[in-house]
């Protein structure tokens, strides 16, 4: 019950309502507060509340062994300093699932969205079979009850009133007495970062953090994932895309040198025979109901989408910033010809072609 009070108390110190049952594990999807950002605040200096973000622990002796058979990056030589992005795959190499992956002396987890977790987890948990591993839902765990997104030019200079050392580079991490401090990719050319914490701890850090950043909520905190340019696989894009449709190798999500994974043989051939002709890139659509799953349409070519929405959110100026999966072509015809490319049909809104943070190398693909 102190955990519970803990996380009310938190919820009151934003001015926001929990709804949970007593005595039941926190939904901090329920508490989603905080003005939508701009990408200008988000440059300046943010704070923010992850709260879509569901979180797999996995422990046991073979745990690192089972999760390098199954995901498409390298697991077994993961370090306690590093973090990174991970894919697992149907057989025929559509990703069901993408993750941030992280682990300490005990546990590895995966973060991925909350409403996908379940299956995710159960699919996971079917192909242990006589592995030392055991998976649990580690949101609920005290230490990683609450996630804090900070970021922007100001994000390094507030938290140094609690970390004497900040990770040095993205995707690596820091373990605190106050918790663990992930750092992911950079936005903006500015550094961010994720904190997980427990409720009590996060109390007065949010109100201290709060005074001194913009204050944002789980849309602050996918706006600046997408100005990052990193995808994240949910419920409307499960089985879309191979992992290069989305850049995920760019991004260090596939280790081509590690042993087989399920739809491992087809992500390989896709990387060194360049079938795909596709890249994901960042784009901004003036229409506030723009969101993953949706497809997009060449107006040179309008009886066939030319691509997908992978995740979208608010901008602040009223309709939405996007990752958005398509063929080479289209980008390429998008980027120099404003609305050659728009959401739903060739007659919806346009699609506006913004700089990416890193080179699509076509490879082909």
């Amino acid at each position: 019950m102190e955990n519970m009070d803990n996380w009310n108390q938190f919820l009151i110190a934003q001015g926001a309502r929990s709804t949970h049952v007593d005595g039941a594990v926190p939904d901090t999807n329920i508490a989603d507060f905080g003005q939508t950002l701009t990408t200008v605040q988000l440059q300046d200096g943010f704070v923010s509340t992850v709260t879509d973000q569901g979180l797999i622990g996995i422990t046991g002796d073979d745990a690192a062994t089972f999760l390098h058979s199954q995901l498409t990056n390298d697991v077994e030589h993961l370090n306690q300093q590093q973090v990174r992005l991970a894919g697992y795959c149907t057989p025929k190499g559509r990703l069901l699932a993408s993750f941030l992956m992280w682990r300490n002396a005990t546990t590895i987890y995966l973060q991925l969205p909350r409403t996908i977790q379940p299956a995710i987890q159960k699919r996971l948990q079917m192909f242990v079979l006589r592995a030392k591993a055991k998976l649990h839902d580690a949101a609920g765990d005290e230490a990683s009850q609450i996630v804090l997104a900070i970021g922007g030019e100001r994000a390094n200079a507030a938290l140094s009133a609690w970390f004497e050392q900040l990770p040095a580079t993205p995707f690596s991490k820091v373990e605190h007495a106050l918790g663990t401090l992930l750092r992911v990719a950079d936005a903006f050319g500015q550094p961010r970062y994720q904190w997980l914490l427990s409720a009590a701890n996060a109390l007065d850090i949010w109100t201290q953090l709060a005074g001194t950043l913009n204050k944002g909520g789980n849309d602050a905190w996918r706006l600046s994932e997408i100005h990052a340019g990193v995808p994240q696989i949910s419920l409307p894009t499960q089985e879309q895309f191979v992992p290069q449709m989305v850049n995920f190798e760019l991004l260090g999500g596939v280790n081509f040198k590690k042993g087989c994974y399920p739809g491992q043989e087809i992500v390989a051939r896709s990387q060194y025979l360049g079938k795909l002709k596709r890249r994901t890139t960042l784009v901004s659509i003036a229409d506030a109901g723009a969101q993953a799953g949706n497809e997009l349409f060449a107006v040179s070519d309008p009886e066939q989408p030319c691509g997908m929405i992978v995740n979208a959110a608010p901008n602040g100026a009223g309709g939405v910033d996007a990752l958005a999966e398509m063929k080479l072509a289209a980008i390429e015809q998008g980027s120099g010809e404003v609305g050659a490319v728009r959401l739903g049909s060739a007659q919806g809104a346009a699609v506006q072609f913004l700089s990416m943070p890193y080179v699509l190398d076509a490879l082909d693909l």
